[in-house]
């Protein structure tokens, strides 16, 4: 059994979490979270010990160590912009990672923190759960098996609406989440990588706070993409659940069907960091610099490379 800590347990992500701790039989020991609106733990682990401040649970944790109650994981959901600290104060305490993506914010924090695994001797583990899925893995299979020669043409196209109060959340503030690109597409940016290789081409066309889009080009992909938060984009068949989606993925004129087998995603990755198969800091090096990318660099013209919804922002 082993014994983890949590951070950020109010959010929205971690009861994915501790469902994974809990069912691959292990222990929460400690969770810590700025807000307290965590009652969910009530029905996970009910006697983890909880803090709001980080001096609190850094204190507590490294005094465990000290008692011999060295934790093996720190399970890490807070805010994007906190992601990289809170994997350093890990890493310098022997403390192997789990963290949600994106797993940073720009790709110099990749190299400080492969100096930190190798200074200290800990691990960065990320959850990159597409790459589990298995659409994704047998259209991977597919691309694979395609003639060398074959590039396929790719729409991406994801919506999931917000309501006013995510741009008066740290959400909505670049320095802190990354924006829309980073926050609601840094997974999708890896599943297409995973798929069809290395980056060659990265365009932005369009770009507000609350809508980006653009054109990648990979090994094997020519790929148009949008994303959106703006309820105003979407179109009349989304689908109602506990906000408005809309999501999209054709591969030439064929659309890729995922749209259930996420449940237990979470569970199989933190199953595969504990056999020692987790996806690691070089794993999440081309998605972060493709969102980098895109939130740096100046928008373009260029209609040939346009996604078919820039007809609705331009």
């Amino acid at each position: 059994m082993k014994k983890f800590a949590l951070i950020g347990t109010g959010g929205y992500i971690a009861p994915r979490h501790l469902n994974a701790i809990k069912y691959t039989g292990n222990e929460l020991i400690v969770a810590m979270d700025i807000n307290d609106s965590v009652g969910i733990m009530d029905s996970h682990f009910p006697d983890a010990e909880f803090f709001t401040e980080f001096e609190e649970f850094a204190a507590y944790v490294e005094d465990g160590a000290l008692k011999g109650n060295k934790l093996d994981y720190i399970s890490i959901c807070s805010p994007n912009y906190l992601h990289a600290p809170q994997m350093k104060f890990a890493l310098k305490n022997g403390i192997d990672v789990i963290c949600e993506k994106p797993l940073v914010l720009s790709s110099p924090e990749i190299d400080t923190l492969k100096l930190y695994e190798e200074k200290y001797g800990a691990k960065v583990n990320s959850i990159l759960q597409l790459r589990l899925h298995p659409s994704i893995i047998a259209l991977r299979d597919k691309v694979q098996n395609a003639p060398k020669d074959e590039v396929f043409d790719v729409e991406l196209t994801y919506m999931t609406s917000r309501g006013k109060w995510y741009l008066k959340s740290w959400k909505g503030v670049d320095e802190k989440s990354g924006g829309v690109a980073t926050n609601v597409g840094v997974h999708f940016f890896d599943m297409l990588h995973f798929i069809f290789g290395d980056i060659k081409e990265n365009e932005v066309h369009y770009k507000d706070e609350q809508t980006v889009s653009g054109y990648l080009e990979y090994e094997r992909a020519r790929v148009k993409w949008f994303l959106s938060i703006d309820a105003n984009n979407l179109p009349d068949n989304a689908v109602q659940g506990e906000k408005k989606t809309y999501r999209s993925i054709m591969i030439g004129d064929e659309e890729l069907e995922f749209s259930g087998g996420f449940t237990d995603l979470h569970t199989q990755s933190y199953e595969n960091v504990l056999a020692g198969n987790g996806y690691g800091l070089e794993e999440n090096r081309t998605a972060i610099e493709t969102v980098e990318k895109i939130r740096d660099q100046k928008i373009v013209a260029n209609p040939e490379h346009y996604h078919p919804l820039m007809s609705k922002l331009l």
